[in-house]
């Protein structure tokens, strides 16, 4: 592939990338079809499937532009004087928001997590930044240890998102989720205590909605370059 054929197919997956994002927020990822999504850029399904060959492929891009902005975001929480770990805490408390408040933002988030492919990188993504974030706590752990704490946790992840018209309160799944991922990372009760109260105490349902409205801005104006970095990480 020549230059100039590089540049324009990845101009091209920037543009379907976008399309497809705006179509998955708005309408749902159900909705979202290769066929509509390819007449939404002005090509064929056949065009579209040659960068992409299903949707899971798209959905695996969003997963991971979504996991890198959560942990950027994260980093500018902690500047600001909030610890990782709180950072941590309000993540997952904004996609259960989410997931309460519109049943478009569910289907997303469940399905990045029902996906084998999403679920691959969802895990890879927390591993790494669980390293970081719980260093002082499991100093002895290898990353065996790491990985198999983040296996438990998207699957206590997923079941706090996967709400039912009997489940329980947004509170009650949260508390319940936040304490039982910063037990297995041993973090002492008294500051599991501490970061949850915190939590429950600030304006969440706001931060959850603004989460969502930069994420998009953040897709809308990721460069092509960016873009296949994330897509070179996933060959």
């Amino acid at each position: 592939m020549s230059a100039k054929e590089k540049v324009k197919a990845s101009s091209t997956k920037l543009q379907i990338i976008r399309v497809a994002t705006r179509m998955i927020m708005e309408n749902g990822y159900t909705e979202a079809s290769i066929r509509t999504i390819a007449k939404e850029v002005d090509l064929s399904p056949g065009n579209v499937m040659f960068h992409f060959p299903s949707k899971e492929h798209i959905l695996a891009v969003l997963a991971d532009m979504l996991c890198k902005f959560q942990w950027k975001l994260i980093e500018t929480e902690a500047n600001d004087g909030i610890s990782s770990v709180m950072s941590i805490c309000l993540e997952l408390m904004s996609m259960a928001v989410a997931c309460e408040e519109s049943s478009v933002a569910k289907e997303f988030f469940i399905s990045a997590y029902q996906s084998p492919m999403c679920l691959e990188i969802i895990r890879r993504n927390d591993t790494n930044r669980s390293k970081k974030v719980f260093a002082q706590y499991c100093n002895d752990w290898t990353d065996e240890q790491f990985i198999e704490a983040e296996t438990i946790v998207s699957g206590i992840e997923y079941a706090t998102l996967m709400t039912t018209g009997d489940s329980a309160s947004l509170e009650t799944r949260i508390s319940g989720a936040l304490d039982s991922i910063m037990l297995i990372y041993r973090i002492p009760e008294e500051t599991r205590k501490n970061k949850i109260n915190k939590v429950l105490s600030i304006d969440y349902r706001t931060i959850s909605r603004r989460i969502l409205k930069e994420f998009i801005e953040y897709v809308e104006n990721i460069n092509e370059s960016e873009l296949e970095e994330l897509l070179a990480i996933k060959r």
